[in-house]
């Protein structure tokens, strides 16, 4: 790894040996400011802290943000985000997505950013064009999307080891995309380049993973209670473990269940019962079935001619 003119450890001439790079190279330092507390800043800033960097002062106003500061930043002062960003040589924004525009357009109005800062948010839904005002003046834009879900408790350090997050720096900029992948790579991550004009749907894709996937399984558990089940989660753990291991090892080939299988009459007794029990789950049933079929189809799983009768069915319970 190398040092760029920002101070963060890049990709570079590897040296003579792992030994001599230890010895005689010092490890580089930013001063970090940390913008706000929420459960993804604290714990990045921890992660930076970690990686030998200084966290020179956090945001935070409520009691649980502050709390996370004593638990994952102890020692390091509170301070309004304007003063936060002045000390910084890199710039944290850890806000949610709305009101990151708005804090970017404050800081410069503040003159709280400066040239020769780097200046990261963690917004999955942006990119860096939301940064522009602090491009104005004169800091280099990184935006950084850690693909994982957050607590804000300090087991999210060592899940960060097993994550990817997402680098995006401004077209051609080569130098904001090795400065994201190093960051990356001192979180303990591994960078996934994603350009400008894709990170909406980048962050649509994960969303439709992660958070329908959420819903969906609460859904079930849901149901199984209704069915008298006393812990759904034993139940559910080891078939969803595996679906899910499975359908991202083999995608649309992992499909199995009664739609796979053009059984129509069993799809007809599932919107019957929750037709009856649950009607405010039938929708996404329809919905997802019906996705299933096209997908099973178009995979070779399900023959053309079974699926119709598992359309017609569906097409009757929306």
């Amino acid at each position: 790894m190398s040092t760029d003119r920002h101070g963060v450890r890049g990709p570079g001439t590897a040296p003579d040996s792992p030994r001599s790079a230890a010895e005689t190279r010092p490890r580089p330092r930013l001063r970090v400011g940390v913008i706000s507390a929420g459960r993804v800043g604290s714990v990045l800033g921890a992660a930076l802290h970690r990686a030998g960097h200084e966290i020179g002062a956090v945001a935070a106003v409520s009691d649980a943000a502050l709390n996370r500061v004593s638990s994952l930043l102890p020692e390091v002062p509170v301070r309004p985000p304007d003063e936060v960003a002045r000390q910084a040589d890199l710039v944290l924004l850890a806000v949610p997505d709305d009101a990151l525009g708005g804090l970017v357009r404050g800081l410069v109005s503040a003159e709280a950013l400066r040239s020769g800062q780097i200046v990261v948010h963690t917004s999955g839904a942006h990119g860096v064009e939301v940064l522009e005002p602090a491009v104005s003046a004169g800091a280099l834009p990184v935006a950084l999307h850690p693909a994982m879900t957050f607590t804000g408790r300090p087991e999210d350090l060592e899940r960060l080891t097993a994550a990817t997050v997402a680098v995006t720096a401004r077209q051609d900029d080569e130098a904001g995309f090795s400065v994201g992948a190093a960051l990356a790579v001192e979180l303990g991550a591994e960078p996934v380049r994603i350009a400008e004009e894709s990170r909406k749907l980048y962050h649509a894709a994960l969303t439709h993973g992660s958070n329908h996937l959420i819903t969906l399984v609460n859904e079930s558990a849901q149901l199984l209670r209704a069915a008298g089940v006393e812990s759904p989660d034993r139940v559910l753990a080891p078939i969803l473990s595996a679906a899910l291991d499975n359908s991202l090892r083999y995608g649309d080939r992992a499909i199995t269940g009664p739609v796979s299988r053009g059984d129509a009459g069993t799809v007809r007794d599932h919107l019957d019962v929750l037709g009856e029990s649950a009607p405010d789950v039938l929708s996404g049933y329809v919905q997802l079935a019906k996705r299933t079929a096209a997908r099973a189809v178009s995979s070779g799983m399900l023959r053309a001619d079974d699926a119709v009768g598992v359309d017609e069915v569906l097409d009757g319970g929306h």
